[in-house]
């Protein structure tokens, strides 16, 4: 364990795509357990915050033995507040009652399918010349291969970049997509920067299937079947 990192949870109690589903179960826990759990593996309980404002999430915490002293204000609680302003909230809490902490780590509840591999090479990855590390997926379209944009003037479909001629996917440069699934900020660059500032991005590569957001029923169907897999594959490694 390691007090050098804070981690971050962040549960607001509204969700659109899916009711309550920071604390909906989802093979047999809610939500927000596996992220909790997952956090606990690698820091005291002292530098795992929820950042909620919804107080049956907080109880929901609280019921996994973690104490839950910080709720988020109500000003941080819409749809429309994003998370640096959310996770600088918490970072200023953290330093009221004295937390010493020398990197921010965010696992969303809506990715519940991560991995301990995954936290560890992102956090093996920071370093402090670094905005933050983030992970990242092969994206599943390639600009330079797939991806088209219409004219403005005939409407004829052009290649988004480059161009145009590459005739195999394996040839075009890689091009990857965050996963949302593990950050690890920079707290400084935080303070002085909008996320859409940070030039100085690390992206660690993980598997899709450790990648699956939660944000409509069909996320939550997928999650569960990756999790029955994940149980059978286990039960027969153990035979």
């Amino acid at each position: 364990m390691t007090t050098d990192t804070l981690f971050v949870i962040t549960a607001r109690g509204g969700s659109k795509g899916i009711p309550r589903k920071n604390i909906k179960l989802l093979g047999g826990k809610p939500l927000i357990v596996y992220s909790l759990e997952m956090a606990r593996r690698f820091a005291p309980d002292s530098h795992v915050i929820v950042s909620t404002e919804d107080e049956e999430i907080a109880e929901i915490s609280r019921s996994t033995g973690l104490a839950v002293p910080y709720m988020r204000p109500m000003s941080l609680a819409g749809d429309t507040v994003g998370s640096r302003e959310v996770i600088l909230d918490v970072m200023d809490y953290a330093d009221r009652t004295g937390l010493r902490y020398d990197k921010v780590c965010l696992l969303q509840p809506t990715s519940p399918l991560r991995t301990a591999d995954d936290v560890q090479r992102c956090l093996d990855m920071y370093t402090p010349d670094v905005d933050m590390v983030t992970t990242v997926i092969e994206a599943a379209a390639n600009p330079y291969y797939d991806c088209f944009e219409p004219d403005p003037v005939d409407g004829f479909m052009r290649i988004s970049k480059g161009d145009g001629l590459y005739t195999r996917r394996q040839d075009a440069p890689q091009v990857v997509q965050t996963s949302g699934s593990v950050y690890v900020f920079n707290p400084q660059a935080l303070r002085e920067k909008r996320l859409g500032d940070m030039t100085r991005r690390r992206p660690c590569l993980v598997d899709s299937t450790t990648s699956v957001d939660l944000d409509t029923p069909f996320d939550w169907a997928v999650a569960e079947t990756v999790m029955r897999l994940r149980k059978t594959a286990e039960e027969e490694n153990c035979l």
